[in-house]
């Protein structure tokens, strides 16, 4: 009852019902500290790349909110860390990333049933292994959770880490159409790390019934330590559901909003402050867009390409708002760099799609067209009406999102290693 009165007292005028329980131990898989603390060497390790130049970090880092702080990043082909990132001469990159970097916080929680903007791998219990994903038929077996089933797209994306055509074997093996068996990528990947004694002996220490290194338990241990580094649930907002403290000013004013007019709990819902869902919202496209490769247009139409539903055309997940002050650009291009013009645009789409300026966002120099002239699919697409909110309601609104910072997770349990078996340089702050 204690919290009941408190959230009432905090939110007179929101909607009790959406206001979430608290978090406890039970909402996440458990984790083996040995298991993310080897993940963590291979997390920060470039080993795993096809020109060994690239790490997991490279575009998730603790530094920039487990992102990387650009609308949409430089894998393979970039030198530097963050919006300092630029484009290599010497190996210049074919285009950006399609995507903004998604924030990896609490993807160790059992709510995570579907990853990626678009929801593309996903627990599916009538599939092998449990997971359904786009390589259908080539999906390996062994992997421990959905999570781990992620870190197989990354390794395999020429713009990502794999690098590209005769660049290297991964790359080959990629292009090839060769990812599962002996000489497939996975392979390669699994042989290299396998080659320092180091990363041999861990394996064996962590797997001991494994009789060599295979790449799911590399993607495994991988997911073990972001469970691990990045739950996040100790945010002044944690200490509000489980009664321990009351939101005043600003915030307590932002959290009536959130949860009553602005109508925001209604999508981010739950303690994660995600309903997992799909929804069209009208937010702008940049960049080269998620097409098949084969097709000649800009176009990312979100969660139909999964579905083929129309009613998924320009749906995108909802994500989680946990950290969210830290995790700019936003939106699933990063079409906003900044929170406020961000709030603004989302409240009223339609209205921001018409006078949509590309210098909101943050993007490395690159000879590439990055503007999609017609955003009237993306407009036509929202059914969701328009809320209005004055200046001073966001800022009420960001005072509430600054309670869902946790200093805990955005510094990482771990931390970054100083240096990993390979040998090669950690992806580390230093390197902006």
């Amino acid at each position: 009852m204690r919290q009941f009165i408190l959230l009432l007292s905090v939110c007179p005028s929101a909607l009790v019902a959406q206001i979430p329980a608290p978090v406890t131990d039970a909402d996440y898989a458990p984790v083996r500290y040995e298991e993310a603390l080897l993940g963590r060497d291979l997390f920060y390790d470039p080993i795993l790349s096809g020109n060994r130049e690239v790490s997991c970090a490279t575009c998730h880092h603790p530094r920039f909110g487990t992102g990387d702080g650009l609308s949409l990043g430089i894998g393979d082909g970039g030198i530097g860390l963050g919006p300092m990132r630029t484009a290599d001469p010497a190996n210049m990159p074919e285009d950006r990333i399609p995507r903004n970097a998604p924030a990896l916080f609490n993807l160790g929680a059992y709510e995570f049933t579907k990853l990626f903007h678009d929801g593309r791998i996903e627990v599916d219990p009538t599939r092998p292994g449990g997971i359904r994903t786009p390589l259908d038929s080539d999906m390996a077996v062994g992997f421990a959770s959905l999570l781990s089933a992620q870190t197989m797209f990354p390794v395999l994306s020429p713009d990502e880490m794999a690098g590209h055509y005769n660049e290297n074997d991964i790359a080959k093996a990629v292009r090839q159409g060769v990812l599962t068996g002996a000489g497939g990528a996975w392979d390669i990947i699994a042989k290299r790390v396998a080659a320092f004694p180091a990363y041999a002996e861990t394996f064996q220490a962590v797997y001991p019934d494994r009789s060599e290194i295979a790449f799911t338990d590399i993607s495994n241990a991988i997911a073990a330590f972001m469970a691990w580094e990045w739950r996040s649930d100790t945010a002044p907002f944690d200490a509000v559901l489980r009664g321990d403290l009351t939101l005043e000013g600003q915030a307590a004013q932002g959290m009536d909003l959130f949860y009553g007019a602005a109508g925001c709990g209604t999508c981010h819902a739950g303690p994660f402050l995600t309903d997992q869902g799909f929804h069209a919202m009208g937010q702008p496209q940049i960049g080269p867009g998620k097409a098949a490769a084969f097709e000649d247009n800009a176009r990312d139409e979100g969660r139909f390409r999964v579905t083929g539903h129309e009613s998924d055309l320009y749906a995108f997940r909802t994500p989680s708002l946990r950290n969210v002050m830290h995790t700019g650009p936003y939106g699933h291009a990063g079409a906003y760099s900044d929170l406020t013009d961000f709030l603004a645009a989302h409240a009223d789409p339609i209205t921001a799609l018409g006078t949509y300026d590309i210098s909101k966002a943050t993007l490395p120099t690159l000879d590439v067209n990055d503007l999609v002239e017609d955003f009237a699919p993306i407009a036509a697409a929202v059914t969701t009406p328009a809320v209005q909110l004055s200046e001073s309601d966001i800022a009420t609104l960001v005072a509430f999102l600054e309670t869902l910072s946790d200093p805990t997770a955005m510094t990482g349990r771990l931390g970054i290693p100083q240096t990993v078996p390979s040998g090669l340089p950690v992806t580390s702050s230093e390197q902006q």
